[in-house]
């Protein structure tokens, strides 16, 4: 009966989102309560536990996507992902112009999300394409694959910060193993299958660049320098490295966890303080190219488009609390363990179902997360290793099969100007090798680590 409803409650929650067109925050709401009342949840606990799931996800969520949303948005509006991509360009040349502009999309995807850094990115794209010619896809294709592994592997994005706050993993850890699995997932199945197509379909540049009237190029009077927007963007990755290096030390008897200054170190490397400090000093280096007021409006009008994220990843939060109320976990667990199927690899199939049917990578996340929480926590000898690569694997399958119903989908169709059929024959292609490939790696790593 158990089984029976979460199926249900998974459908119901697909037919609210998809046929009636419910915001994705009020379905997870809708179908929490519902899912509470069928399993028999006291009617007294019901509210106390929405709540606390909602709560719980958020504390963690929030800051990160807050924190991170501001030093994107400062990046962007003072031109750095141009000098960033400019400076790569000069440095690789005109060869490796695909190359360069997937790198400076990586490193400027860890703090931006996929739909602002392809917005910011692309009159560069342009630029370079019509600089250097050939398809765009060669050049546009690299740099989109970059934001996209970027937004569903690596924290403080949602999606992974959401997923490794459901299943118990560690933030700073599942930055390096997002990392790890998704720099070389990005350089087989962006950047290769990027310059392959871009010799086999031809994309001219969109009539709307060549004619400036829908996207101009950033015009910034100031630019920051190479070094300032490295800084920034290498500062958390390095202060998050304090926390798991010291960490890993520590477990192996080389230093003493105990001692004070092992624990301020590590206080800085938890991901919620880095980035803070990431902020500060993204703040101070860029006051050459902002006045105060404006720096303090560009970070109010970071967190507005934010909000509907946080709010779907707290909900999906809450529908993870009433699935842990209810037993529906130990239910799942069992059926997982009577046909054999290891957990990350169940956690894969139910992200790339979800994520076919409704669309949207970071709902997918979150639902397979909250779904597949009670599993992870009932099974026995997970290390902080498993939980990381668990959440690469939710995040793989919530990248396949990008379609009609994903806005990254008419995203990349529309800016590209490329009909229908085309873009399900390239970033539909694109975005489910990104899946798989990152699947492998999580798998390999679950089973060498």
């Amino acid at each position: 009966m158990l089984i029976f409803t979460l199926i249900a409650s998974v459908l119901l929650l697909l037919l609210l989102i998809m046929k009636f067109r419910v915001h994705a925050f009020v379905a997870l709401i809708i179908v929490s309560l519902l899912t509470a009342l069928a399993t028999g949840v006291p009617f007294n606990e019901i509210l106390p536990t929405l709540t606390k799931g909602f709560g719980g996800t958020l504390a963690s969520v929030a800051l990160l996507v807050g924190l991170g949303a501001m030093i994107g948005r400062l990046l962007e509006i003072t031109g750095g992902a141009k000098v960033l991509a400019d400076t790569l360009i000069n440095k690789f040349g005109e060869k490796k112009a695909p190359f360069a502009l997937g790198v400076a999309s990586l490193l400027f995807g860890f703090p931006i999300f996929f739909d602002a850094g392809l917005v910011v990115m692309l009159p560069i794209i342009f630029s370079v394409a019509k600089r250097f010619g050939g398809s765009v896809l060669r050049y546009a294709f690299p740099a989109a694959g970059a934001f996209a592994v970027m937004h569903a592997f690596v924290p403080p994005h949602p999606g992974p910060v959401a997923s490794g706050d459901l299943l118990g993993a560690n933030i700073g850890l599942l930055v390096i193993v997002g990392l790890v699995c998704g720099i070389p997932t990005w350089y087989i199945a962006s950047y290769l299958f990027s310059q392959y197509l871009g010799k086999k379909v031809m994309v001219d540049l969109p009539k709307a660049f060549l004619n400036a009237n829908a996207i101009n190029e950033t015009a910034v009077l100031n630019p920051p320098s190479f070094g300032k927007v490295l800084t920034i963007l290498l500062l958390p990755l390095v202060l998050i490295l304090c926390d798991t290096g010291l960490n890993t030390l520590s477990v192996a008897g080389v230093v003493n966890g105990s001692q004070a200054w092992v624990q301020g170190l590590r206080l800085l490397g938890k991901t919620p303080v880095a980035l803070l400090i990431t902020l500060i000093v993204t703040i101070l280096l860029l006051k050459d190219q902002r006045s105060n007021e404006q720096i303090e409006k560009i970070c109010d009008n970071a967190l507005g488009p934010i909000c509907s994220i946080v709010l779907v990843t707290g909900a999906g939060g809450m529908f993870g609390g009433v699935l842990r109320a209810s037993g529906i976990g130990n239910e799942l667990s069992a059926m997982f363990a009577d046909t054999g199927m290891p957990v990350i690899v169940a956690a894969f199939i139910i992200s790339m179902a979800l994520r076919v049917a409704q669309g949207s990578a970071t709902v997918a996340l979150t639902t397979t997360s909250a779904l597949i929480a009670p599993t992870v926590a009932a099974t026995v000898g997970l290390s902080q290793f498993d939980l990381c690569f668990i959440v690469i694997a939710i995040a793989s399958g919530a990248t396949v099969f990008s379609h009609v119903n994903d806005s990254g989908f008419w995203l990349v169709s529309r800016f590209l100007e490329m009909d229908t059929k085309t873009t399900l024959k390239t970033w539909t292609v694109l975005e489910t090798l990104i899946g798989f490939t990152g699947f492998a790696f999580a798998l390999v790593g679950s089973i060498l680590f």
